[in-house]
């Protein structure tokens, strides 16, 4: 019996020995991150760039990237969510895919099916008037919209550009009739020819259009204004308390291991710190912002609330359902 106890006692020091080490040496392989677009892409390309910066500052370790666009970046992201809970698969988190398509429904997952890393970048928004529109800046457009439906142009019906420009009427107390394109670009070319009234831009998309003549920067969708812009107000300083950008951080399965998620979240804050990160990211025209798990998931919730309220009122909630 004393012999039976004394196996059992050096069999379980054994199994704790190998679980310390096991932990300690995560990552012992590559760790693959599923990406829910093309390559090329924005969320492809900063995924890319963190994973280079990843691996200069973790050596010996990999991270890979692996494209599984589709769905609108629900399929991604599914198998992002439902993948083995080794830390070993994980996910590039956006904005569309995780926040606004479970409300249109076509999903098998919503926003608690994930546990989330961190939060590394955000793609800042700015409302801008196109050729020909009938305003020219902030109160011109706010005044017009209260009498007439500005045609608001966007990169498809139901994606973040239709949310953040619906919210934006819905807290201003004014009405929009949102225009869906298949894409940006094609609603950028819409905006330039003066087929639309305005539309949600990139930063950068609405500094070269801009500078061309072409646009004219109407507000920025942050609290504070942004250096690209240091003219052009934010919604909040004319009293309109609305602030809206995509993001791009990870996420891990929902029953990921505790070890595992703890070293990644570590990881996350490191790369998103690293001064050549935020210069690379800083050159492709993204906003370096580090948030830790449990802010960022704050923010992905505030964001689902946010859309699951504009898709209501736009008759679109649970539409695919």
């Amino acid at each position: 019996m004393k012999k039976t106890l004394l196996s059992l006692s050096v069999a379980a020091a054994a199994m704790m020995v190998a679980g310390s080490v096991s932990a300690a040496s995560f990552p012992a392989r590559p760790i693959q991150v599923i990406v829910p677009y093309s390559a090329g892409g924005s969320t492809d390309l900063s995924l890319r760039v963190f994973a280079d910066v990843f691996e200069k500052n973790f050596e010996g370790k990999q991270m890979v990237i692996r494209n599984q666009p589709g769905g609108g970046g629900s399929i991604g992201t599914s198998a992002a969510a439902h993948g083995r809970p080794d830390g070993y698969t994980i996910g590039a988190a956006a904005q569309g895919p995780i926040a606004i398509k479970p409300h249109i429904g076509g999903t098998d997952y919503e926003v608690g099916s994930f546990n989330y890393v961190g939060l590394f970048a955000r793609s800042l928004q700015v409302m801008v008037a196109c050729k020909d529109a009938p305003f020219a800046d902030y109160d011109s457009f706010v005044e017009y919209a209260k009498s007439n439906k500005p045609q608001v142009g966007n990169s498809g019906a139901g994606g973040a550009n239709q949310i953040s420009a619906e919210a934006f009427a819905e807290a201003a107390g004014i009405k929009i009739e949102s225009i869906p394109f298949e894409g940006s670009s094609k609603a950028r070319t819409a905006c330039i020819g003066g087929h639309i009234d305005a539309m949600v831009a990139s930063p950068a998309e609405a500094k070269a259009a801009s500078e061309a003549g072409q646009m004219t920067p109407l507000f920025v969708m942050e609290d504070k204004r942004i250096d690209l812009f240091p003219d052009t107000p934010t919604a909040v300083e004319k009293g309109v308390d609305f602030t809206w950008s995509s993001w791009k951080g990870l996420v891990a399965p929902k029953n990921v291991d505790a070890d595992a998620l703890a070293w990644l979240r570590d990881a996350v804050k490191t790369v998103a710190t690293d001064p050549a990160f935020i210069k690379k990211m800083t050159d492709m025209g993204e906003f370096v912002t580090y948030e830790d798990a449990a802010t960022f998931e704050k923010r992905v919730q505030n964001d689902a609330d946010v859309a699951k309220k504009v898709l209501e009122d736009l008759g679109m909630l649970g539409m695919n359902k």
